[in-house]
Formats: C-alpha cells, sequence, structure tokens
C-alpha cells in the first residue's frame, strides 16, 4: 500500500467492457387527422435539433410516467401512453461541461388527447406536427429515424 495509507487504482482489465450507456425515455406524441398521422417534435435545448421529448426517469418510476412527465413539460401534450415501448435509439449527448456521453432512449408512443396553452418549457423550445415522412426527415439520429418512419398505431 502506498505511503499515503489509499490503494492504488488497478487499470482495467484488457477486453473489460465500456460503461453501460445511460437510459432516457422518450416520448413520440401522436394524433390523427384527416390527412393522417402527425407526429409532434421539438428543439433541443442546446443545440436547436428536432427530436423527441425525453428525459430522465426518477427512482422506482414506471417508464410510463417519466414519458408522460417528459412530454407534459416539454411539449405541454397530455395522453394515453402505450405499455410497451416502440423501440429504442441510441445517440451522444453533449453535456454543458463539455463532456460528451452516449445515451440510450427508450421511446413510447403517446396518443395525445388534450394539448395545454401553456407549460413549463415553452419560452425554451420550438415545436413542430409534422407528417411521419416529414418527421423522420428531420431527425438526426439514424435509429429515430427508422423508428419514425416505421411508427403506425
Amino acid at each position: 500500500m502506498p505511503k499515503d495509507g489509499k490503494a492504488a487504482k488497478s487499470p482495467k482489465p484488457k477486453g473489460a467492457k465500456p460503461k453501460r450507456p445511460r437510459r432516457q425515455y422518450a416520448a413520440l406524441p401522436w394524433r390523427r387527422t384527416e390527412t393522417g398521422v402527425e407526429i409532434l417534435l421539438i428543439t433541443s435545448r442546446e443545440t436547436r435539433r428536432w427530436v423527441l421529448p425525453k428525459g430522465w426517469g426518477k427512482k422506482d418510476e414506471p417508464a410510463t410516467i417519466a414519458v408522460a412527465r417528459e412530454a407534459l413539460e416539454e411539449t405541454g401534450v397530455a395522453g394515453r401512453v402505450a405499455e410497451k415501448p416502440l423501440g429504442q435509439y441510441r445517440y451522444q449527448k453533449l453535456f454543458k461541461s463539455g463532456r460528451l456521453q452516449r445515451l440510450k432512449v427508450t421511446v413510447y408512443g403517446l396518443e395525445v388527447v388534450h394539448e395545454h396553452a401553456e407549460w413549463p418549457e415553452m419560452n425554451i423550445r420550438d415545436k413542430l406536427w409534422v407528417s411521419l415522412d416529414e418527421g423522420a426527415g428531420l431527425v438526426d439520429e439514424p435509429e429515430l429515424r427508422s423508428l419514425i418512419a416505421g411508427f403506425s398505431p
């Protein structure tokens, strides 16, 4: 043991698995119109890219509750969250500190039944109702693009 009394950290063993990506939950808010199904996209706070409303689940919070909460906070929509996820995608999140982290996002459909006139993040995000084809073309992540293109409520 070193003189300072602290055990030296052992190096990572060769071939050690990298850290598992942290998980977020996202809503794919949707509605039926006369012209077909539309989905709701929002802009991210930092990069202003088109994304789905998403965030971290709270301790012991069911994923569907996290999805409903994030959708309400970020877009002002409320509705019925599907019990089973539609799929998942991965992306690199850039934190304010400059740190980049690989995240996995599980996506749940959310049939919108109400859209509030005001909501917590209304002044920091834009939102846009679009067709499935248009929405798939607006997002950057290839896995999310495929998930949106293949969505069928």
